[in-house]
């Protein structure tokens, strides 16, 4: 159960700076309530110490310095296709170390779509993700119009790592209910699924699916890990050894730091800690 002395973590959700004071705008009319207005992060309520970014014009370089501080040797970077993306700036200066991912907003219909492919074509994105409760209107997992986004990746051979779950932000949390995951993995047997944010409450539902479905997987992003799910620690140390991978919160909510010290704690079996920290990332990334 010992945390390995030299971890070489695959982190499945790094991303790049933002305006905190400013992020209501990306969720326009989703964000009604007054008390979110004082907020520096979406779900402000729990994350108070947000780690402080520096070098926002050598991002990139700022970032691998940090993960080679603390054990992370390489990582999931969202990009775009804006000239002055820090993501695919970063991606594009660090290709053994950064791999990039493409957002989806499945209310773009097939715009984006296209997107998605052209992003793995001139991009070199890697992977897709989406954030059902965040999309404006709300689609929810199973929904239409992510039909052709899921599509596609597995046209294209890539995973979708898609949020599940009750949302930090104060949005509606229909559009992530678990059991979702559930018709979607039905109608799409050749999919790679990957959940993000925890699935919580709905851990239990969550393994039950995982051992039924081949296709689906769980990542740890946005808890610390003395707040991981005992479900999911459990799951890891028994049948489910290849279904869960590391994923941190950096810079969004979480530090490097505080991610990999706490994880020395975890009661992970031996042989649960390479697939945990790196093999199950490289093999759902095809990066073996």
């Amino acid at each position: 159960m010992p945390f390995p002395d030299s971890p070489t973590a695959f982190d499945t959700m790094l991303g790049v700076p933002s305006n905190r004071s400013s992020w209501q705008s990306d969720f326009g009319t989703l964000v009604r309530d007054t008390g979110s207005g004082d907020l520096r992060h979406p779900a402000g309520y729990m994350f108070h110490d947000l780690p402080e970014v520096d070098a926002e014009s050598n991002y990139g370089d700022w970032l691998i310095s940090e993960m080679d501080k603390w054990g992370v040797e390489r990582g999931l970077l969202p990009v775009r296709f804006d000239d002055d993306d820090l993501g695919a700036a970063a991606v594009a200066k660090h290709p053994k170390r950064l791999f990039g991912s493409y957002h989806v907003d499945p209310n773009k219909g097939m715009d984006d779509v296209r997107a998605l492919e052209r992003a793995v074509r001139e991009l070199g994105v890697i992977a897709a993700s989406c954030f059902p409760c965040g999309t404006q209107p709300q689609v929810p997992i199973h929904g239409p119009l992510m039909y052709p986004l899921y599509a596609k990746c597995v046209e294209l051979g890539i995973p979708m790592f898609v949020n599940a779950g009750v949302p930090g932000p104060r949005f509606p949390m229909w559009p992530q209910h678990v059991e979702h995951l559930d018709v979607v993995c039905y109608d799409f047997p050749e999919l790679v699924l990957v959940t993000r944010h925890g699935c919580e409450p709905w851990t239990d539902l969550a393994v039950k699916l995982m051992l039924k479905w081949p296709g689906l997987h769980y990542s740890t992003s946005a808890f610390a890990p003395k707040h991981y799910p005992k479900d999911i620690i459990d799951y890891a140390n028994t049948r489910g050894a290849d279904k869960i991978m590391y994923a941190g919160y950096f810079p969004m909510g979480l530090s490097l730091e505080r991610t990999m010290t706490e994880m020395r704690n975890l009661p992970l079996k031996d042989h649960v800690w390479p697939k945990f920290l790196h093999e199950n990332a490289a093999r759902v990334l095809k990066l073996d």
